[in-house]
């Protein structure tokens, strides 16, 4: 079972000791804003066997922008043997909203955002060429619907997946600590 913790209970952690703390959104998103002193290892290139190396016997703290995609990768960890792993509950928004010091560099748009804009186009684009081509353009706006519905089922999100692998989710600058 997952263990989450609240970004006040991290908070409190990290001014007693240092903490590894793991960031598994893109490049271009930890770019963007990001906890000071987290690492980046994102969720799409995730290599939980290197990490449990890496950091053996401490405890990983996983943090993403809301919260599912490092719940994600501490499954993963857990799976591959990992005992001490925690998911931060709310991510690096509610950190930010908490009034917590965070680092900032080029603005980008965050992948859920990404992900229902292009959501949404394709279904007013699907609508679109429903009405000027013919009616089997409206399985366009259909299809996206499924995948959506699908997608708040399973807790995944192929979109997601697939606009983390575009290049400027992979922006030169987001390194990514290895």
């Amino acid at each position: 079972m997952v263990q989450i913790m609240s970004v006040q209970e991290l908070k409190q952690k990290m001014a007693l000791s240092a903490q590894v703390l793991i960031d598994v959104r893109s490049p271009a998103e930890y770019s963007s804003v990001h906890i000071p002193g987290a690492e980046l290892h994102p969720l799409d290139s995730f290599m939980p066997e290197q990490l449990i190396a890496k950091h053996a016997g401490a405890t990983i703290h996983l943090v993403c922008h809301a919260g599912n995609r490092s719940a994600k990768a501490a499954t993963q960890l857990e799976q591959a043997g990992c005992a001490n792993v925690v998911s931060i509950s709310g991510g690096t928004k509610a950190w930010e909203e908490a009034g917590f010091p965070v680092e900032r560099g080029a603005q980008t748009i965050s992948l859920e955002r990404q992900v229902r804009i292009g959501a949404g186009s394709l279904v007013v684009f699907g609508v679109f060429l429903g009405f000027l081509l013919g009616p089997i353009f409206f399985g366009l706006s259909a299809f996206v619907g499924a995948g959506l519905i699908f997608s708040g089922v399973t807790n995944s999100c192929g979109m997601a997946l697939l606009l983390a692998l575009m290049p400027w989710n992979k922006r030169e600058g987001a390194t990514c600590q290895r």
